[in-house]
């Protein structure tokens, strides 16, 4: 390698240099836009230039005898040069006979077909041309390397693809011997080799290694006008062009209404209708979905026929003719598909993000709902031979295809399908990881690989060519798979490979089946055909002939051999569906029954009902006017082809004639028996939009139309008589008045105008009159006497049609969004409330009732069908239940009101991170105050290190001064009384048979033994517990459910959990993060005890579910605006839960991983209201009980309210039990204690029986919170913070748990000697409490808040501060008063006696303290108190010798007093020497450390210091408990912190001995019995 020339004549780089083929010259291509010539054997001197380019050159090429060059530069161009001079050439007879040695460029006639048809892109880097195998490789910015044959020379020619290198391929060459292709990445770095394989060894080298990339090769993209492919069928041509997109989806109008609830405020002010007392059921459907459908038509089980028309889901009886419907689809149903074993079905529907429904056939419930993967609409779905899985297409652009595990809800894998549209997937019978899609030029083979999925092309190789396939099956092995083609072919597939076609039909294969031993097809020539296993013979063919239809057809052929769209085999019969909305069934011997149709392709408009029949008639775009059977029957009874499509036609008041208006502007009367034509009349050139016959004798006909007039016509004369001119848009409908001298017209413009009959003299008639005429009809939707009508979001959607019925009671509407609604006709007043039903897809068209009003039939224009729907009037509803959802907008009527119930509502539940001082305390805090020097160093003086002075005293006197002291090294928490049942509900629960109870208090969850009072605790909660349940499934035992309190849903720490434990061990399983912000505030297991649901306290209340071992969140939906207090499963269910709430009870299921709802329905009951509802419970046969706030009880079925259980209580029904062993229920609510009356009942399973049970807890009034059964006993949890057991025998009641009421609890005092404390609350009681036993020994009600209580030296009495200013002295062996006073008129804050029990000290919220000389006796005179303390008094502290006091203040500020003469003390020095008898202050030197950096808003509220003197315990506005070393003089001093309080921890205590320490709650009203553990000698 050794150099042999070095030129460098340019600056630019070098991009391209070629030897010419006979070796003389050489051509260099450089990036200044020209090529020099230089010659090889002058030692490459230089001897041409050529300069024609303006852009940097690419490529060149030299002719086989060396005298041209060709190059290509960066602007696209192709120049020709003549060599060696370099002189341009231009002339086309010189081009025309140049041969190239090599063709690299790609600009250029032969290289035409490698350029996309419409793009004028360079994104194609290289080209190597190969004149033996006539083939070309180019190389392109997107990383592929395509093959097309050469020359090519049309745009847009046909190459096959291969991927490999991952950026720019920069460049490809041939080898010299055209077996190989190298290609060269740019950003990847990588060479590549392919081999060529020439096409006629291509079929060899199949068998040899049918490599992924061969079969891959059919590209895409390559549709030239050279390809082969033949005329799109037009049937198919018309089925790709159809547009799935709504301008308003469903799912849009929760946003919508959003954003016009300001509107719908403004306007609801005025007394709104109720909604209809009517209701209608939906009856029968004519039509099936055949037109752009297939394979969606099945036999059940049980022989019944499930296919789809419109957004129903139906199943035909046909012994029967009765039809039963899927009604949870809310827009167009575009694909079924069938359990293997024929019980379940799937259907996809159209939608912004649309959904797969898996229901039942039997009891017609969804299992599963599948969403959240495709846009638009699902075209295709399939259940794998297991039925486990399910696969869909979308429609979207890259027809997504999604593996799903349908029950679970879950997406397995996904995969984008092809450009073009799918038509069906089909799931591999034998594995379960593999599946083919058909569609328009498509068919391929898919894979699972984990969460995608793998596709190969099928490979046609020189068998056919790439169809479009219309159905695809698989045979009898995993490898055999069949598609049906748009040309008639059955193609036959081994693996990927095409093996034979077989000619089957004339025109597409639309529909295929497999059957154990063959096939059957059926095609758009009409025929079905029924093959062998291999298609090797055709067995049998039935073409679907009008001649053969059956005499219990239920309806006609419109036409002989109609497309088959879908077929079935079962019950021997074949089951056949076709493109014109029929359904038939074709019996082996060949006799035709037609079951059911409905219109063809193209809208339906038209509908009139007969005057005194019950039948109907249709006409529609698709050129027929059809007579329906509205009676059992359920048949078409005529049918008549029109030369054009109509959009309105009317019966006769005889019924003897038919006029039907066409599209082209005329219109026709015929014989309503025979169709035959009476007369007809052109006279318009725009469509005939309504018609209508004149009451009475039907003298005048009335033709209205899109050109804006309405003609009158003399129906005896056939005359026109008079023309209504004046309306400035179309006109869409048209009624007379009842003596036929009036017509109201309604425009598109919005106008509603009045003409006299018969001459069309336009009238100007006030609205208030209108209402007073009397109508023959109603179809207007304009005027206030519908004005209600209209929605709230009216400007996305039109109300197309309208009916009143005969009685002028009931206004039922159409609209585009596909409701069918019920008003109370006159609907005056905006957005008046409804009755809505959703079947149709889009545009409800019109809607009719009938003659008796005992039917309305409802049209579907773009779905085709004609529902009939049965009118069920209020009388006699018991009978069967109809299903419609109340209106849009919540009821105005208030639920009722109760304190209890407004108060757990309103209340705010802050948690402790954000908590705030609960003492209004201002000033600089300790920790920041600048410290004051003391005397001497004001003075300047420097004592010697020792000092000669007496020893400094001890600060505290100690009580055991004998012992050696040991510190306090651990609290450990040892009893809490207290139970949450102010707010909370439902969480008092039996645990062990009873033996012990589980309920919770501030953050801890509390086991309590019943026979012995111990207490155990889960500790693990950092905030409020608010909700409790326990699993009962036997499985998990013992299992618990807590959720808590907490800030955002950031799932951050202080986001709100819930906690599953063991109650036993208190070991935590689950911790579940919940969206919920704010907290949870409901719980619930199901009844495997595997999920659990759980209520937030968000805006929207969501409701999620969990499969709680896994943490995983299945499914989670806004729940109501309003709050809900409680949500329940069934006991017997793993879907079904019912939530409670304000003016709210809702039935839910889950589906997979969706969440349905039902409104609870009162219309059923005269005068039903939606009250709140507060509690739940369940009965067998899908019964629930609601307990409201009136005290009344609800009992629905299903969700329809069937009675109502008055005053099962006096006052709100808070508590609601069901026992699972027996049914019986329990209810606990709010009542005065009466003779009869009882606060908790116990009735039988119907709630029919009850038996009342008193608590004998001498209060006003009960009011129960939680109720439980065990064996024999009932737990009851009160709103008084107790927790009852009532014996069912003897109605005994034991009180369990005491608590305090109401917080805070501001005052604690521990007796001097024994393990006794007293507490003082804001609930006016003073409350004893022994340790010892674990219970509450006495209590005191003062019938005023109390603030603070102290005990003397002795024990003997116990001073008591009130929030009044009065203060009580009671004597402890009696409870006797032994004095009282009032100084004051504000809250006394702490009370304190002192040492040597001569005084006592009262501070209050007066900024002062006072002294009072206990033995001058109970008159209590005070003999002097302490002036100027800055701010109200905290805490205060005696000396030992009782000659001092400390008062804390709440400037943060400490002062020490001299007693009695209440001096201020202002020495340091002085105060330094005293010895206290307690510590109480939070503030001094001596404490410095115990005020933490976080306390911004929070305050350290209480202080003690141990009576050993050495230990220190705190509590703060946070909750908590700390443990410091006293004295602890430094900034943020070391400690323990111990959790149990809710936010702020109001007083604190060591008990006598030091063995405990009691802590009093604020908000959570609790008292916490800490052990203390010292260190050991």
């Amino acid at each position: 390698m050794t150099e042999v020339v070095h030129i460098k004549d340019r600056k630019e780089a070098i991009h391209e240099l070629k030897y010419s083929p006979d070796g003389t010259y050489l051509a260099v291509g450089c990036n200044d836009s020209s090529v020099d010539i230089y010659g090889v054997a002058q030692r490459y001197k230089k001897v041409g230039e050529c300069v024609g380019s303006l852009s940097f050159i690419t490529h060149l090429d030299w002719s086989s005898d060396s005298k041209y060059l060709q190059t290509n530069d960066g602007s696209g161009k192709r120049l020709l040069y003549k060599m060696p001079g370099g002189k341009e050439v231009t002339s086309k007879e010189e081009v025309k006979g140049m041969h190239w040695a090599s063709w690299t460029c790609v600009a250029g006639l032969e290289v035409n077909g490698i350029w996309p048809k419409y793009s004028d892109i360079n994104d194609i880097n290289s080209v190597d041309g190969n004149y033996v195998g006539q083939v070309l490789v180019t190389a392109d910015d997107y990383g592929v390397v395509k093959l097309f044959r050469y020359p090519c020379l049309r745009k847009g020619a046909k190459f096959r693809k291969y991927i490999g290198h991952s950026a720019h391929v920069t460049n490809v060459r041939w080898s010299h011997d055209y077996q190989w292709v190298i290609s060269i990445g740019g950003a990847d770095h990588s060479v590549f080799q392919w081999k060529f394989i020439p096409e006629r060894k291509l079929k060899d080298a199949l068998h040899i290694a049918p490599q992924e990339s061969l079969t891959e090769s059919n590209s895409d993209e390559s549709d030239s006008d050279l390809s082969d492919v033949p005329e799109l069928d037009s049937e198919i041509e018309q089925e790709t062009q159809l547009t799935y997109h709504r301008q308003v989806y469903k799912e849009d109008l929760p946003q919508l209404k959003e954003q016009c609830k300001e509107k719908q405020k403004s306007a609801t002010s005025k007394r709104r209708e109720r909604a209809p007392g009517n209701s209608i059921r939906l009856h029968f459907i004519h039509g099936y979905r055949g037109y752009d459908c297939r394979s969606n038509l099945f036999y059940t089980q049980i022989g019944e026929i499930v296919y789809h028309v419109a957004a129903v889901g139906v199943i035909y009886n046909r012994q029967q003719n009765t039809q039963r419907f899927y009604l949870g689809h809310d827009d167009d149903i575009l694909c079924l598909a069938i359990h293997p074993l024929k019980d379940y079905v799937a259907t996809g529907q159209v939608g912004r993000d649309p959904s797969i429904h898996v229901w039942d056939t039997e009891t017609i419930k969804p299992l599963s709902i599948l969403k959240g993967y495709h846009q638009y609409g699902i075209c295709a779905v399939d259940f794998s031979a297991d039925g486990k899985r399910l696969a869909s297409v979308g429609i979207d652009d890259s027809h997504t295809i999604v593996l799903w595990d349908w029950k679970k809800g879950e997406k397995l894998s996904v995969a984008r399908g092809s450009k073009d549209k799918i038509f069906v997937v089909k799931m591999n019978p034998y594995v379960p990881d593999k599946l083919i899609t058909a569609g328009i030029k498509h068919m391929k083979f898919w894979r699972r690989a984990g969460g995608g999925l793998i596709g190969r092309k099928g490979y046609v190789g020189t068998l056919g060519k790439n169809d479009t396939m219309m159905c695809a099956v698989y045979g009898w092995t995993e490898e055999m798979a069949f598609s049906g083609t748009s040309t008639g072919d059955v193609c036959i597939w081994r693996d990927v490979f095409l093996v034979k076609t077989v000619k089957a039909h004339d025109g597409p294969v639309f529909s295929m089946h497999a059957l154990e031993k063959g096939f059957v097809t059926g095609g758009k020539d009409g025929v079905v055909a029924l093959w062998d296993d291999s298609f090797e013979r055709c067995l049998k063919t039935y073409a679907i002939k009008r001649a053969d239809l059956a005499p219990g057809s239920k309806g006609l052929l419109l036409e002989d051999n109609p497309s088959i769209r879908a077929i079935s085999l079962g019950h021997g019969h074949i089951l056949v569906g076709t493109k014109n909305g029929e359904i038939l069934e074709v019996d082996k011997s060949g006799p035709v029954t037609l079951l059911v149709q409905g219109h063809m392709e193209g809208e339906v408009w038209g509908l009139a009902t007969h005057p005194y029949l019950p039948i109907c008639a249709t006409v529609s775009d698709d050129k027929t006017l059809r007579i329906w059977d509205l009676s059992p029957s359920h048949c078409m009874l005529a049918v008549r082809k029109l030369k054009k499509g109509g959009r309105c036609c009317c019966f006769s008041p005889d019924g003897k004639a038919l006029a039907v208006g066409l599209n082209d502007g005329s219109f026709l009367m015929a014989n309503a028996d025979t169709l035959e034509d009476l007369v007809s009349f052109h006279h318009r050139k725009d469509v005939i939009s309504d018609i209508q016959f004149s009451p009475g004798s039907g003298k005048y006909l009335a033709v209205a139309s899109h050109d804006s007039f309405v003609d009158i016509y003399n129906v005896t004369s056939s005359k026109r008589v008079g023309v209504c001119k004046g309306a400035t848009s179309y006109i869409t409908h048209i009624d007379w008045d009842s003596r036929g001298k009036l017509l109201q017209v309604n425009t598109g413009a919005k106008e509603q105008l009045f003409f006299e009959a018969p001459r069309g003299k336009k009238q100007t008639i006030p609205s208030v009159e209108v209402e007073k005429i009397s109508w023959a009809t109603w179809t207007s939707v304009l005027g206030l006497c519908c004005e209600g009508i209209w929605p709230i979001i009216g400007e996305v959607t039109d109300v197309t049609a309208s009916c009143l019925t005969s009685d002028k009671m009931v206004l039922a509407t159409g609209d585009d969004l596909g409701f069918v609604k019920l008003f109370r006709y006159p609907a005056k007043g905006k957005f008046g409330k409804f009755k809505k039903y959703v079947a149709h897809s889009t545009h409800v068209t019109n809607v009719r009732w009938t003659y008796d009003d005992s039917m309305l039939v409802t049209l579907g224009g773009a779905d085709m069908s004609l529902m009939v729907w049965t009118s069920e009037v209020e009388r006699h509803r018991e009978k069967k239940n109809c299903d419609s959802e109340e209106s849009d907008t919540d009821s105005e009527e208030d639920g009722g009101y109760d304190s209890d119930v407004t108060r757990e509502n309103e209340i705010s539940y802050t948690i402790r991170a954000l908590s705030t001082n609960i003492r209004p305390m201002f000033g600089v805090k300790p920790h920041l105050q600048q410290k004051e020097p003391s005397v001497d160093e004001r003075q300047g003086v420097v004592r010697p290190p020792v000092s000669r002075a007496p020893p400094q005293p001890e600060k505290l006197q100690s009580n055991n001064v004998g012992k050696k002291k040991r510190p306090i090294e651990d609290l450990v928490l040892e009893l809490a009384f207290g139970y949450r049942g102010r707010d909370c509900r439902n969480n008092v629960h039996y645990l062990n048979d009873g033996d012990d109870i589980i309920y919770h208090t501030a953050s801890v969850g509390i086991l309590h033994n019943v026979a012995t009072g111990t207490q155990s605790f889960y500790q693990e909660h950092n905030d409020d517990i608010l909700c409790l349940t326990v699993n009962q499934h036997p499985k998990f035992i013992n299992i618990v459910a807590t959720g808590q309190v907490g800030d955002s849903a950031d799932m951050s720490a202080t986001a709100p959990s819930v906690h599953i434990w063991d109650a036993v061990n208190k070991q935590t399983l689950s911790i579940l993060r919940c969206s919920h912000s704010k907290g949870v505030c409901s719980v619930s297991f199901s009844a495997t005890g595997k999920l659990l649901l759980s209520v937030g306290l968000d805006p929207e209340h969501t409701v999620t579910i969990w499969r709680w071992q896994e943490g995983a969140k299945i499914a989670s939906r806004g729940g109501h605006n309003q709050r809900i207090f409680v949500a329940e499963f069934r006991p017997d269910s793993d879907t079904q839960f019912v939530s409670v709430g304000i003016k709210h009870v809702k039935f839910w299921t889950l589906a997979g991983r969706a969440l349905l709802s039902k409104k609870g329905l009162l219309s059923t009951l005269e005068d039903a209201r939606m009250q709140t509802m507060l509690a739940v419970a369940f009965g067998a046969n899908n019964l629930t009980f609601t307990g409201t706030i009136s005290g009344d009880v609800c009992v629905w079925k299903d969700h329809i309210l069937c009675r109502v259980v008055a005053r099962a209580h006096n006052g709100p029904v808070f508590a609601m039990y069901t026992t699972l062993r027996d049914g019986l229920i329990v209810t606990g609510g709010k009542e005065r204690p009466s003779k009869e009356g009882g606060a908790v009942k116990l009735w039988d399973q119907e709630l029919r029986r009850c038996r009342a049970f008193r608590l004998e807890t001498g209060q006003v009034t009960d009011c129960v919170r939680s109720v439980c059964r065990g064996k024999g006993k009932i737990l009851v949890g009160t709103r008084n913070s107790e927790i009852i057991e009532v014996g069912e025998k003897n109605a005994a009641c034991n009180i369990l748990v005491n608590g305090h009421v109401d917080g805070p609890i501001w005052g604690l005092a521990t007796h001097p000697s024994r393990d006794f404390f007293l507490s003082a609350a804001e609930d006016g009681t003073v409350r004893l409490w022994d340790i010892a036993d674990k219970k509450m020994l006495n209590k005191v009600n003062l019938g005023h808040a109390a603030r603070t209580v102290c005990y003397s030296p002795e024990g003997d009495m116990v001073a008591i501060g009130m929030k009044n200013g009065e203060f009580i002295i009671l004597l402890v062996s009696s409870l006797k008063i032994w004095g009282k006073k009032r100084d004051r008129r504000c809250a006394i804050h702490d009370i304190r006696f002192s040492p040597d029990s001569r005084y006592l000290a009262v501070g209050s919220s007066e900024n002062s303290v006072d002294f009072y000389d206990l033995t001058l006796g109970p008159t209590l005179n005070r003999i002097s108190y302490c002036k100027d303390i800055p701010s109200f008094v905290i805490q205060m502290d005696f000396s030992a010798d009782s000659r001092h006091l400390q008062v804390s203040s709440g400037c943060y500020k400490r002062h020490v007093y001299e007693v009695p003469s209440g001096k201020h003390l202002v020495d340091h020095a002085a105060i330094d020497r005293i010895t206290w008898a307690t510590w109480t202050s939070i503030l001094g030197d001596e404490v410095m450390g115990i005020w933490s950096r976080h306390a911004e808003k929070a305050d350290v509220t209480c202080a003690c210091v141990s009576h050993s003197g050495i230990s220190l315990v705190t509590g703060d506005d946070f909750g908590m408990v700390k443990l410091y070393d006293f004295p602890c003089p430094e900034k943020f001093a070391k400690h323990k912190r111990f959790l149990g309080h809710s936010p702020h921890v109001t007083n604190i205590r060591f008990t006598s001995g030091d063995r405990h320490v009691v802590s009093a709650g604020g908000d959570d009203c609790s008292l916490l019995v800490w052990k203390c553990v010292h260190t050991p000698h």
